[in-house]
């Protein structure tokens, strides 16, 4: 996977940084000795959730497997789940999805079509909602934590009855703890007041769920989890993260678009070559 850049809240100016095995977000700040414009880096919710151990089956299913197999693995059901929050998004957003819609892979950066088990997901979750007809209060919205020190993005803010429910959506067939201290960490942003939304009433007792999509151990496809607010588990992994990986930082590199010229028998003669007057001009990126 390749460095990707996005924007995850235009209004607030916050970004997402994602590499093959670092997730950070960022937004705009002051430094506080020059008093210039800069960014806060922060890492991402599931990034620090994953440096809790998922347990003996997990381990024993790595054993299995093997390292290269479980990351290929590891990298399809991400695809997968990427692909499937992004036809969600859109169904959200009252546009067509259809089984031959085409939506980005995360790993070659192409669009392609759905998949039969990402199309079940997809199905699975309209069906869901079928059932469960509500209010939707908000959906794939970045939150920022400075008191503790982290972001992410909430998947689903829905109402249902008089109730409302912070849910993420899953495409794997286990939820984990990390799952758990994931939505419970997303929610703390939220009920301290750090992040707020406009239909969600203040002082809200915001409940937590995490909804399989794609489910195969019933019928109906799909499976929604009540999830117990587990925060001091989180800030449990983030211990784990910070002893691990918290002395890492997002570091800037200038590139140069042209790394290297075009040389030998399949170099463009020169009288032809056009250079672009961009050649010399870096781009930063932040890695």
């Amino acid at each position: 996977m390749k460095k990707e850049i996005r924007v995850a809240d235009e209004e607030k100016g916050i970004i997402q940084v994602t590499t093959y095995d670092e997730r950070w977000y960022a937004k705009p700040d002051t430094d506080k000795n020059t008093k210039l414009p800069t960014y806060k880096f922060v890492p991402s919710v599931t990034w620090v959730a994953s440096y809790y151990p998922k347990g003996t089956f997990f381990y024993k299913w790595l054993a299995e497997k093997g390292w290269d197999e479980a990351e290929a693995i590891k990298v399809a059901a991400g695809n997968k789940g990427s692909k499937v929050h992004l036809a969600i998004a859109d169904i959200l957003l009252g546009k067509e999805v259809r089984i031959d819609s085409k939506f980005k892979n995360p790993s070659t950066g192409f669009e392609e079509e759905l998949t039969l088990e990402e199309i079940e997901c997809i199905q699975s979750f309209i069906d869901w909602k079928e059932e469960n007809p509500g209010e939707v209060i908000a959906f794939e919205v970045a939150v920022f934590s400075d008191k503790h020190n982290f972001a992410g993005t909430v998947d689903f803010i829905y109402k249902i009855g008089e109730e409302y429910w912070l849910i993420d959506f899953k495409t794997g067939q286990s939820v984990w703890e990390e799952s758990k201290f994931q939505v419970s960490a997303y929610r703390e942003t939220i009920i301290n007041g750090e992040n707020g939304f406009q239909k969600l009433p203040p002082g809200v007792d915001l409940k937590l769920g995490i909804l399989q999509l794609g489910y195969r151990m019933n019928k109906k496809r799909f499976k929604f989890n009540v999830i117990e607010p587990d925060f001091e588990g989180f800030l449990l992994a983030q211990s784990l993260w910070k002893r691990e990986a918290g002395k890492q930082t997002v570091n800037q590199k200038d590139y140069k678009i042209v790394l290297s010229a075009a040389r030998g028998e399949y170099a463009v003669p020169e009288h032809d070559a056009i250079a672009p007057e961009s050649n010399d001009e870096p781009i930063t990126e932040a890695v």
